[in-house]
């Protein structure tokens, strides 16, 4: 197993368990005491955990993955998402995206959608993340517009200010928003209020709202509200959502397509 993918295991065991032991940990792996050790020594130099005796605790109690450790959770639910996402989304269009793993992969299946492939622009694409930007930039057919703001590392999203003066100046036909929750009655969330206030103000300009969450993060909520229930149009999850858990967004008036 190489090292990134130990780091990424080791991670999201933590996020789960909020705390392992060095022996543990070890054994779930399949490696040595002493590469965990070396392991959680980097880690915590990195302020990714926090070390303890003989193992080591999440960073915080709002802790969460930056995204290159999230890019493969749940990979093939976010496929099938993303291709059902932009299936949404019509020649011509202005879409926002803000950023997330589910939400790269919506951007990628835009990227080659045949119908896409020209255009003076086939797609205004509107984004706060800069991993999707430099992903879309060469693709010449796309008009890309950045928000600017302050970057944010967990999810190379742009935040504060600066961002809101550009949203506050466009409108665009649909929204796409990647989430850490979304629940019938505390509406579309996110770890970080300054990142959540950025994806509120793109919401807030577009004609629709559609909601990219795998099913793990349905009936859920998170530290800072992005909008309520009522403000999105659409869902799009996958096929493992439980069907009580899909009756009440659709009884709330939401479209739910799983795929």
């Amino acid at each position: 197993m190489s090292r990134d993918a130990r780091w990424k295991s080791l991670l999201e065991l933590l996020v789960e368990r909020g705390r392992l032991d060095v022996e543990e940990a070890a054994a779930e792996l399949g490696v040595s005491a002493a590469t965990i050790r070396r392991d959680f020594d980097q880690l915590a130099e990195q302020q990714m955990l926090v070390r303890t005796r003989g193992g080591a605790v999440v960073h915080g109690v709002s802790y969460e993955l930056p995204l290159r450790y999230k890019t493969a959770r749940r990979a093939s639910e976010k496929l099938r998402i993303a291709k059902a996402v932009a299936d949404l989304v019509a020649p011509g269009e202005a879409v926002g995206l803000t950023g997330g793993t589910t939400t790269t992969e919506v951007a990628r299946a835009l990227a080659v959608r045949g119908d896409l492939a020209s255009g003076s622009p086939a797609l205004t694409v509107v984004t706060n993340a800069l991993n999707i930007a430099g992903e879309l930039a060469v693709r010449p057919q796309f008009k890309i517009v950045v928000t600017g703001g302050v970057a944010r590392p967990q999810s190379y999203e742009l935040i504060g200010p600066l961002a809101d003066g550009v949203l506050g100046q466009i409108t665009i036909d649909v929204a796409v928003l990647g989430v850490v929750a979304f629940d019938v009655a505390h509406g579309a969330a996110a770890n970080d209020e300054a990142e959540a206030a950025v994806n509120r103000l793109l919401c807030e300009r577009a004609a629709r709202v559609v909601v990219a969450a795998d099913s793990s993060k349905l009936g859920r909520r998170a530290f800072a509200r992005i909008c309520p229930a009522a403000s999105v149009d659409t869902l799009v999850t996958d096929t493992a959502a439980e069907p009580e858990t899909v009756r009440r967004f659709e009884e709330a008036g939401i479209r739910v397509v799983t795929a």
